[in-house]
């Protein structure tokens, strides 16, 4: 490993755009999406910031305190090429906090290789063999970067957008009718995104930058769509939660959206029905258990492969069965305390796609804190998402009742192991259209701009 004799850089990002006032970005956001910093740490109370963002390069010169500096630290250095990352023992999340600055003058910076220099020549103390070692590690580090080492989550608080102008994003029907309150700033206001604007007000159809279709009122109501024609510059998005078994009538959008929104990863705007967050007070604690296995189910259908599962696993171990289908209807605040009381949960989705994975396993099972029992996209595609060994999916076993005779004899230290991710992240549920929306404004910086879907149907049918 490289070191500066006497001065050190650390490489920290925010999303979208330049940090705000009196703050500093604790984590690395995926490197498509994010401007990027340097800090140039020497010994003393105080490190030098330069900041090179992604249009136009332009560098900040910031000092900070650095009382609360640890030694984990990054090692890097700007090149013609690309960002060369030297890494030690990595960058802590607590690492960079609030602290008092003064701002000092901004020479512009035209290229990378004049923010090159800089830091160079921030780094006097460092001899002149560490520098070619150093430039050796960098060579390495991208090929790291462009074997993808990098991609690290945000956790930038609030981001800021990468667009100057405010964004007017048109809801042209909410979700299932389910009209929402607009009278507030509701991204800047609850999810602090500041710049963008939802309407449901058709009037503003011309203004709108963004005007959104879920499909479910799609289909209902096609003689409904913008009679007017569409502004230059305006993008549609197509929107659905539901998976292609159980949506309808695709084939009449062919060339009219330009982006879509789904639980896929490879949408354009990711839109999950949850994920696990990283929780500084996050422990284990396993609610108590009196029963082994419960499923809460409302729409029943023989032929579905859930049905035949559970009707094969069911001959080898009781299954405590809920929801309508069952005529044990469960209301909204009882459904946790009760999936809770089971140590094991059916979390069997009504078809099986690519990364459709729904509220069965976020809420019914990793938030209820009982383990899910999956069935659904192959395993491998659950591991995107949540840890390998948090969940059991059913093609583990070679047999309904290889897999009965597992959970009836599972011990309490085995059972255990399922909860060790909560030792460090959360559930954090999606199910607030508003919020979903929002999520368009920080993403409308890096999407496409004038593409379509030729053949929507073909996308979506994986």
């Amino acid at each position: 490993m490289v070191k500066p004799l006497k001065s050190r850089s650390y490489r920290v990002t925010t999303a979208y755009s330049q940090p705000s006032a009196g703050w500093i970005p604790s984590a690395l956001p995926r490197r498509h999406d994010h401007t990027t910093v340097l800090l140039i740490l020497p010994e003393g109370p105080t490190f030098q910031l330069l900041q090179g963002a992604v249009h136009g390069d332009p560098t900040d010169n910031v000092l900070y305190d650095t009382t609360q500096i640890q030694p984990q630290h990054r090692l890097i250095l700007r090149t013609e090429g690309g960002w060369g990352l030297v890494e030690e023992l990595g960058l802590d999340s607590t690492l960079f906090m609030k602290q008092k600055f003064y701002q000092e003058p901004n020479p512009p910076s035209s290229s990378a290789l004049q923010v090159q220099c800089k830091l160079l020549l921030k780094m006097q103390t460092c001899s002149l063999s560490m520098l070619k070692a150093l430039a050796s590690a960098i060579t390495f580090a991208i090929i790291l970067w462009n074997l993808n080492f990098l991609d690290y989550q945000s956790e930038v608080p609030g981001p800021a957008l990468g667009h100057s102008k405010s964004l007017t994003v048109l809801i042209w029907h909410w979700p299932f009718r389910h009209t929402q309150n607009l009278s507030i700033d509701v991204c800047a206001d609850r999810y602090r995104i500041k710049g963008c604007q939802l309407t449901g007000d058709h009037r503003l159809f011309n203004q709108a930058d963004v005007v959104v279709f879920h499909h479910l009122e799609l289909q209902k109501d096609k003689e409904r769509l913008p009679t007017e024609r569409r502004p230059p510059g305006q993008n549609w998005v197509w929107v659905t939660l539901e998976s292609p078994t159980n949506t309808k009538a695709l084939t009449g959008w062919n060339r009219t959206f330009n982006w879509v929104m789904t639980y896929r990863q490879d949408s354009d705007i990711f839109m999950p029905y949850g994920e696990l967050v990283r929780d500084p007070s996050a422990s284990v604690d396993i609610p108590t258990k009196t029963g082994l296995v419960s499923w809460v189910i409302s729409n029943y259908h023989r032929t579905q492969k859930r049905a035949q599962v559970y009707r094969e696993l069911s001959r080898h171990l009781q299954v405590n069965v809920y929801g309508k289908a069952n005529k044990k209807p469960l209301c909204p605040d009882c459904l946790l305390p009760t999936t809770s009381k089971y140590r094991f949960y059916l979390a069997f989705e009504n078809s099986i796609h690519q990364d459709y994975i729904t509220e069965k396993l976020w809420r019914n099972a990793l938030l209820a804190g009982t383990v899910p029992v999956v069935l659904g996209p192959p395993r491998t595609n659950y591991e995107k998402f949540i840890p390998a060994d948090s969940f059991i999916h059913i093609e583990d076993f070679g047999s309904m009742k290889e897999l009965a005779s597992f959970l009836k004899t599972m011990n309490s230290s085995r059972y255990r192991a399922f909860f060790e991710w909560r030792k460090r992240y959360g559930v954090k549920l999606y199910t607030d259209w508003q919020e979903r929306f929002c999520t368009i404004c920080t993403r409308y910086p890096h999407l496409a701009q004038g593409q379509i879907y030729p053949d929507l149907e073909s996308w979506f049918s994986v």
